[in-house]
């Protein structure tokens, strides 16, 4: 099925209940999620408390209070799941000196309002640091040294790629972690806390990665997104140890993709630096299309460090609104998933036993993955992690395009940035 059904646009909205049976605590739109909630189809965030635990997709029906009908969908979910853990009584440790690195080029005005996000967030000794990646026009200067001016570190990376750009705010942040967001986001205001509170927890943490839900569903583009699983990797918190595999997940640490996504990470500086950082060869802006955080994930792993989602970590994400930037995203997810693979082999030979001994079941993963779905009559978003997602089959074929297209895009890409070292190359902790 070439041409999916056209689903009509969900209101994104957001609904903290005082417990799986409690009162409404606060319910309204997501941020920049539209209006005021009103009759219709609605994709809502639950919250227990201000912890987020669940999304459901319901209708409000005509002349009932939105607020007084996602509450009753949402009990009604909540009593057919396990509960989750209540949050801890104890004061979480104080989350160590953070610098938020953001990669960007050419988008101004979404990147303002990201950084309006970040100025909110609630940790208590952090730095935001913006780099404007092979710029043509002076605008992302100017936005930052006149509306952000004090608050706001700016550098510029003239080799285009988001890794590059990453290792540029890798080489100047001062913080013991460094986290890393996208311009088309809206950071949560417990975000960076949440996302980084588990480096204290855990001494041999190097890596920790967060929840990703969508700021808009207007666009049948943005649903089908959504519906193929979107960024999101559930509400359950999971630690990724390389000295204790997950049974469930054969193919560990190549399936990196199911650690979460470079719009939402955060690294132990010295982790990343001593892994080398990001291949300049991966990321948007360079012919291997992606693979940037995926690479970076596996080689912390490689070296020892353990690896923790927490979904209390949240940003909301503007994803693409045409179905020709749902094609190229397609595509560059198969290019940038082998990409990475590339990369690895290249840059740590030791891991090609493993992957030989994994890579039938690896082929077979990437058929399930990148299979075909027929969307049926509707394509709404469903289940975060789930295999029965609706997935055209043009897309699924530019997908696996994209897969036998990544090992050439990423010798390509390594030829242009032949030379670059890590610009902290030298440098002391």
């Amino acid at each position: 099925m070439d041409n999916p059904p056209k689903p009509g646009p969900l209101q994104v909205a957001q609904l903290d209940l005082d417990g799986p049976e409690g009162a409404v605590l606060a319910f309204g739109p997501a941020p920049d999620g539209g209006a005021e909630i009103d009759g219709g189809d609605v994709y809502a965030l639950i919250r227990l408390r201000g912890r987020p635990v669940a999304t459901l997709v319901c209708r409000i029906p005509p002349g009932r209070p939105p607020a007084d009908a996602v509450a009753a969908e949402a009990r009604a979910l909540l009593a057919r799941t396990p509960e989750a853990a209540p949050a801890s009584a104890v004061p979480p440790p104080l989350p160590p000196r953070t610098s938020v690195v953001v990669a960007t080029r050419e988008r101004a005005e979404q990147l303002a309002r990201a950084l309006d996000s970040l100025l909110a967030q609630d940790h208590p000794d952090y730095e935001i640091v913006v780099v404007d990646n092979a710029p043509t026009t002076t605008a992302t200067r100017d936005l930052v040294e006149k509306e952000y001016d004090g608050r706001v570190r700016y550098a510029r990376e003239d080799v285009p790629g988001l890794a590059v750009a990453h290792n540029r705010g890798v080489a100047i942040a001062d913080g013991e972690i460094l986290a890393f967001t996208d311009d088309d986001v809206i950071a949560d205001p417990h975000w960076l806390t949440a996302l980084t509170e588990p480096f204290t927890a855990d001494p041999g943490l190097g890596c920790a990665t967060g929840l990703i839900l969508p700021a808009r569903l207007g666009t049948p583009a943005q649903i089908l997104l959504e519906s193929h699983g979107g960024f999101a990797k559930g509400f359950t918190p999971k630690t990724y140890d390389p000295a204790a595999p997950p049974a469930d997940e054969p193919l560990f640490p190549f399936t990196a993709g199911s650690f979460g996504s470079g719009a939402n990470m955060a690294f132990r500086a010295r982790a990343l630096r001593d892994a080398g950082g990001f291949d300049p060869a991966t990321g948007t802006g360079t012919p291997a299309r992606g693979g940037d955080d995926l690479y970076a994930f596996v080689s912390v792993l490689a070296a020892g460090h353990r690896l923790r989602y927490t979904p209390e970590a949240l940003v909301w994400h503007h994803h693409r609104e045409s179905w020709r930037d749902l094609e190229n995203q397609a595509y560059g997810y198969g290019a940038g998933l082998t990409a990475y693979l590339t990369a690895l082999l290249v840059r740590h030979p030791a891991l090609l036993p493993a992957l030989l001994r994994k890579l039938p079941r690896g082929l077979a993963h990437a058929r399930t993955i990148t299979a075909h779905r027929d969307p049926g009559a509707a394509a709404v978003p469903g289940a975060h992690g789930a295999q029965d997602y609706p997935w055209p089959r043009r897309l699924s074929r530019l997908e696996r395009r994209g897969m036998l297209a990544g090992p050439l895009g990423y010798a390509k890409a390594r030829r242009r940035v032949r030379g670059i070292r890590p610009p902290w190359h030298g440098r002391t902790e």
